[in-house]
């Protein structure tokens, strides 16, 4: 099941040039699952990879997940633009490196960005024509479950999460797009749809 909320947006060139698109919703709602999923049937999408101060998690690999940096890096990344957009949660920074999107855009390949309410906010700023998805969980139950199911968070990271999750839910009015993650299969094929 997935909503179109209609908005204006820059009219597009004869030459079809594609866009940026935002998919973006609360922590354990299977943002990286969808992603996933998709990327393996289609390998072409192109999805940029983050920059965080994080520290990995088991089989995470540097520069295929995220390109993990300290605090330091991050704040010269910050200092010198070289961020499309970039958002602390959870007690870490995340952000996405601006110019492999450029090249990418350039180069007329559809980008895919999957980011948090804040650097979704950002995006929309800096690149009005920029499709925003927003992928929601079947309910709030179910949101929760899979947040406490991870087991790789503590109970206080699990609440700041929670809190937060409320507040991006909050804001799905602000996206373009809602897709509703009933199936990793079927949203996996509507966001591709949208890529397209």
């Amino acid at each position: 099941m997935s909503t179109a909320v209609s908005r204006g947006t820059s009219p597009v060139s004869p030459a079809r040039q594609p866009r940026l698109t935002v998919l973006s919703g609360p922590s354990g709602v299977g943002k990286s699952t969808v992603v996933a999923h998709m990327r393996k049937a289609h390998p072409e999408v192109w999805l940029s990879v983050s920059a965080t101060t994080r520290k990995p998690r088991p089989g995470e690999r540097e520069g295929v997940q995220y390109f993990f940096v300290d605090d330091e890096q991050f704040d010269k990344l910050v200092a010198n633009g070289e961020l499309l957009e970039w958002a602390e949660f959870a007690g870490n920074r995340y952000g996405t490196p601006r110019q492999p999107v450029l090249d990418r855009l350039a180069a007329g390949q559809p980008v895919l960005l999957e980011i948090d309410l804040q650097g979704a906010r950002q995006v929309r700023e800096s690149m009005a024509d920029a499709r925003l998805v927003f992928l929601a969980p079947p309910s709030w139950d179910e949101l929760v479950r899979r947040l406490t199911g991870r087991g790789t968070e503590s109970p206080e990271v699990i609440e700041r999460r929670l809190a937060a999750a409320r507040i991006e839910l909050a804001a799905e009015s602000e996206f373009d797009v809602t897709l509703v993650n009933t199936s990793v299969e079927d949203v996996a094929r509507e966001l591709l749809a949208l890529l397209r």
